[in-house]
């Protein structure tokens, strides 16, 4: 029987661009593609029209011609690709011409220090976290998909970039960059926090890097006393999810990208997928 959740994501509203937040065709296959992880996962042939969407959308030419270069330094919305890139590959698109190009684009624009940056200010030189850890996974995916080694090297490039941060400290005063950096969100959306980082590290095989113990302890100190994990929603009224997962402990990804963090870091921990027979 199919998963519930499969058929909610894969019903594509008409008219409605892959891009609109939250319910287009581009969230709704990251969903899909999460899912797969799980065991949950369609065919190829359910997802054409919602790939296809999202394919002609970000190989288009007005899409293309927004991208900008400024100072050496290509200024991109590098979340859209990597989010596109990650989904595909998971899925079984990777073969696709069209997704190879969103690798080679982002091989092209990733920045000196490992990341990517939209920031059109021409002084801007430190790349985005937001733009950089899922443009990361993408890569990661499409390496694990294809085997391309230069995809795989740009991934880890990113990753070192977090991991000079510790994932969410500033290089001056190890003070927190942000706050909701330390909060779990689940869809993370093209967001960053503490377990999106940590989530590239464990893809990468990268968690025993004793940078990344910070992040750790504070993705454990975030365990409730009943043991279940909670965190906020990006979505809204205005924006709604495609799937609504709710706030608190009953969002299963949520939980279940946190256990299979901690298990992975405390070596082998079993997990407990209950999700996939919900």
């Amino acid at each position: 029987m199919e998963h519930p959740h499969v058929r909610t994501l894969l019903s594509v509203p008409a008219g409605v661009h892959p891009y609109a937040k939250w319910n287009g065709a581009h969230w709704r296959l990251v969903e899909l593609a999460d899912l797969s992880g799980l065991g949950v996962k369609p065919t190829p042939d359910r997802t054409e029209r919602a790939v296809n969407a999202v394919l002609v959308w970000l190989t288009g030419r007005a899409h293309d011609a927004a991208v900008q270069r400024i100072r050496g330094r290509y200024r991109a919305h590098a979340s859209q690709e990597g989010n596109a890139l990650y989904a595909c590959s998971r899925l079984g698109w990777a073969a696709d011409p069209r997704v190879a190009l969103l690798a080679e684009r982002l091989l092209a624009w990733q920045w000196p220090d490992g990341g990517w940056n939209c920031d059109r200010h021409p002084d801007a030189h430190r790349s985005s976290f937001h733009e950089t850890v899922t443009p990361a996974l993408g890569l990661t995916a499409f390496a694990q998909a294809t085997g391309h080694a230069e995809a795989n090297l740009a991934a880890r490039r990113a990753a070192e970039l977090l991991l000079e941060h510790r994932l969410f400290r500033r290089l001056d005063d190890g003070s927190v960059i942000h706050p909701s950096w330390l909060r779990l969100h689940y869809p993370p959306y093209w967001h960053y926090d503490i377990g999106q980082g940590l989530r590239l590290l464990h893809e990468l095989g990268l968690l025993a890097d004793p940078r990344a113990a910070d992040a750790v302890e504070v993705l454990r100190k975030a365990r409730r006393r009943d043991g279940r994990f909670s965190g906020p929603t990006w979505s809204s009224a205005r924006q709604p999810p495609a799937v609504d997962r709710g706030r608190g402990p009953d969002n299963e990804m949520l939980n279940l990208r946190a256990e299979t963090i901690l298990a992975a870091y405390d070596q082998g921990r079993p997990v407990i997928r209950s999700y996939i027979s919900k």
